[in-house]
């Protein structure tokens, strides 16, 4: 309950400390440079040079605080050694070349990279496609996008239910296992096979995403010219070389999209991997070695940090890519 009146009370003072920066300082705008009087056209001309920058300028205030300067601090923190004293320069960052976990991190990185954004994507664009064409689509497009309401913390926990082990003879409650004894198999820990337990952590993942991908490309589909379909299937195209042939070739653009919006996620994934096996058993990725490494054991923030950087450095060209696509699309 206190969390309650806590995070009411923070709302409420959020939306009044937002009207009250907007409207006092629109007022103390407006006493400096009144719109009257013998000035009153170079005062308007400036007020209107000055008022956009004070509504950015608590946004540019709080991105500065709390993302430029926590990058520059992760970077200088890079550069010490493990509690900060001692300047190390480059030191962490080659010690990330030479371990062996740090490597196990970006092969997995990059093989759930290969995985995920392709599938949900794909996925979501089936879903789009046939949710569009049936009478219930509405319905079926609410369930597949459900998941997304889900924390990756709630969605691990479900899923490593799903994956449960018990031993062979006992009730088995995971519901993966019991449908493999019930066909006559053996209980298996599915978390605990090599390589196969990377594919089941990527499923919860595509799990989630799809829904996202479904509701982005729907509207894509939505918003493709009915005149191209009409004129494809006078000149008889099957319903499936109009949706290859002509709609995902004018929906390309946000496929795009979508897929590095997914890739971003995916690089910086730790919940579910963090909930379901720590990163053992052959399943680390970046963000949780990164975790392991700030805030476990002994801690060490500059190797933490290192590989915090170079997370930042694999997100940040898709992320600019991402908007600059996303812009071409508005245009």
């Amino acid at each position: 309950m206190e969390l309650f009146w806590l995070a009411t009370g923070t709302i409420a003072f959020g939306v009044f400390a937002c009207v009250a920066w907007f409207w006092g300082s629109n007022i103390v705008l407006d006493t400096i440079l009144p719109p009257r009087g013998p000035h009153a056209g170079d005062n308007i001309r400036r007020a209107n040079q000055i008022r956009p920058w004070l509504f950015l300028g608590p946004a540019l205030l709080f991105l500065g605080l709390y993302l430029v300067y926590p990058v520059i601090d992760s970077f200088w923190r890079s550069l010490h050694d493990a509690d900060g004293s001692r300047f190390v320069g480059g030191a962490n960052y080659a010690w990330l070349l030479g371990d062996g976990k740090f490597r196990e991190s970006m092969r997995n990185n990059m093989l759930w990279l290969l995985v995920v954004p392709a599938l949900s994507t794909l996925f979501g664009l089936i879903a789009a496609q046939l949710t569009d064409r049936i009478k219930w689509g509405n319905i079926g497009k609410s369930l597949i996008f459900m998941p997304m309401a889900i924390s990756f913390v709630g969605a691990g926990v479900i899923w490593k239910f799903i994956y449960e082990y018990r031993a062979a003879g006992e009730s088995q409650i995971g519901l993966l296992n019991w449908i493999v004894t019930k066909l006559g198999g053996a209980p298996q820990i599915w978390l605990t096979l090599i390589p196969w337990n990377n594919f089941f952590l990527m499923i919860v993942l595509v799990w989630i995403q799809t829904g996202f991908a479904m509701v982005i490309l729907s509207a894509a589909l939505r918003g493709i010219p009915e005149e191209t379909i009409e004129a494809a299937i006078l000149d008889g195209a099957s319903p499936l070389q109009v949706f290859m042939k002509i709609k995902v070739p004018q929906i390309m653009g946000t496929i795009a999209v979508v897929w590095t919006t997914i890739t971003i996620v995916v690089l910086k994934v730790f919940d579910i991997v963090f909930v379901m096996t720590n990163g053992q058993w052959g399943t680390q990725v970046l963000a949780n070695l990164m975790y392991d490494w700030m805030f476990r054991g002994s801690p060490d923030y500059g190797r933490g940090s290192a590989i915090a950087i170079v997370l930042m450095i694999l997100v940040t060209p898709i992320m600019v890519w991402n908007i600059v696509n996303a812009r071409r699309e508005v245009r």
